[in-house]
């Protein structure tokens, strides 16, 4: 059986506070000599823990001051590793519009995945994102219309970042996304909203997102032209 290391236990420890909503976004975690002798562990252990989660932007230092809990962008994890631009890792902004939302009662599939009945309420929301006027990417959101209610509002502007809003005006935060990173064909549709031909690639980000307590509350399939993404990445 392997044995799981020290500092991995550290962080689990720490991800699973910031998961359950004991520590939130802005929150100063525990002192690295106060960790270790709560953990039993060395203060080296601890520091080699810190930096792994301070590397994964889930917790940031601040000189002086310690350690925070880091107010991830979860709208934009798409683009930690791909980028939309010229083809040769140059970015630019994509620009969001909010075409659909509605309340409607949630698929079978999209209420398993969320943990609830089948036919339970969910708001659907459709987002475009544009470079320029032209569209590179399609969102489909499932939210449990409960926890959101109001959302649905037509007058109520839905900013780019979208879980900003969420935790500020109806008090839900996000602390944790699954996601998995694919590539399928364009269908008849897909292709018309992005101007591509029927059976182009796409690259296709599905995520569930969870607030605390390990609860799901959005499942989201992100589609985007293949032909304009780039990706990077660093290896040391």
């Amino acid at each position: 059986m392997a044995v799981t290391p020290l500092y991995k236990t550290v962080e689990n420890h720490l991800r699973e506070r910031i998961e359950s909503g004991a520590l939130v976004a802005g929150d100063l975690i525990p002192s690295e000599p106060r960790l270790a002798k709560q953990l039993g562990v060395s203060q080296g252990t601890v520091k080699k823990a810190i930096e792994n989660l301070v590397n994964e932007r889930l917790l940031y230092r601040h000189q002086g001051k310690g350690t925070y809990v880091s107010r991830i962008d979860f709208d934009n994890s798409l683009f930690r590793f791909f980028s939309y631009g010229s083809g040769e890792g140059e970015a630019v902004r994509i620009r969001k519009e909010t075409p659909m939302r509605r309340i409607k009662r949630g698929p079978k599939r999209i209420c398993k995945k969320l943990g609830v009945e089948p036919g339970t309420e969910m708001l659907y929301i459709e987002r475009a994102g544009y470079i320029e006027d032209a569209p590179v990417l399609l969102e489909q959101s499932w939210w449990i219309a409960g926890l959101v209610e109001g959302l649905e509002d037509e007058d109520l502007h839905i900013p780019d970042l979208l879980y900003a809003l969420v935790e500020e005006r109806f008090g839900v935060p996000v602390v944790r996304c699954a996601e998995t990173l694919t590539a399928e064909a364009a269908d008849a549709q897909t292709a018309r909203q992005l101007f591509i031909r029927d059976n182009d690639p796409l690259l296709v980000l599905m995520r569930t997102t969870y607030t605390s307590g390990g609860r799901a509350i959005e499942y989201r399939v992100t589609r985007g032209r293949a032909d304009r993404f780039s990706y990077r990445t660093e290896i040391r």
